[in-house]
């Protein structure tokens, strides 16, 4: 039987984007999705969320289409809905609508045999922003370096 996995990541998206808050959202999916999705066969790298009409959207999340499925499996980047309070979709949409936040998702995994997606409110990074954590992560290495030499 094929190794299951318990949480797929979007580890880009902490490159990319400034997360100030995050929150559990449930996904609205059909059977084989969540039979791939246990295989591990999904992929959250280019994906977001969007507010439409008090309902909040998944694009561009990729599942692969279950082997042992029929004819009948889902297109593998269809739009999907996430499903939250009304209160929280009502918050969240207007926080995006300040300047420059996003709705990025950062985790996908089961709780209680239910597929979840932990879904945050980010601010994108600039280039220099990227460049700055660049060169401070290559200053912790050389520390760490100088202090292994030093020990040794």
């Amino acid at each position: 039987m094929p190794e299951r996995t318990s949480t797929l990541q979007n580890r880009k998206a902490h490159h990319d984007y400034f997360i100030l808050e995050s929150l559990e959202a449930g996904i609205a999916l059909v059977g084989c999705e969540v039979k791939s999705i246990r295989l591990g066969k999904a992929n959250l790298q280019d994906s977001f969320a969007r507010v439409d009409k008090n309902q909040i959207f998944l694009y561009g999340m990729h599942i692969s289409p279950y082997a042992q499925g029929n004819r009948y499996n889902p297109d593998p980047t269809r739009i999907r809905k996430l499903l939250l309070h009304q209160n929280e979709i009502v918050r969240l949409a207007s926080r995006v609508q300040e300047k420059g936040l996003s709705l990025v998702p950062l985790k996908l995994y089961f709780k209680n045999g239910k597929v979840k997606i932990q879904l945050s409110l980010a601010k994108g990074k600039t280039y220099g922003d990227k460049r700055e954590k660049l060169k401070e992560k290559e200053a912790n290495r050389e520390i760490d370096r100088a202090f292994r030499k030093k020990f040794k």
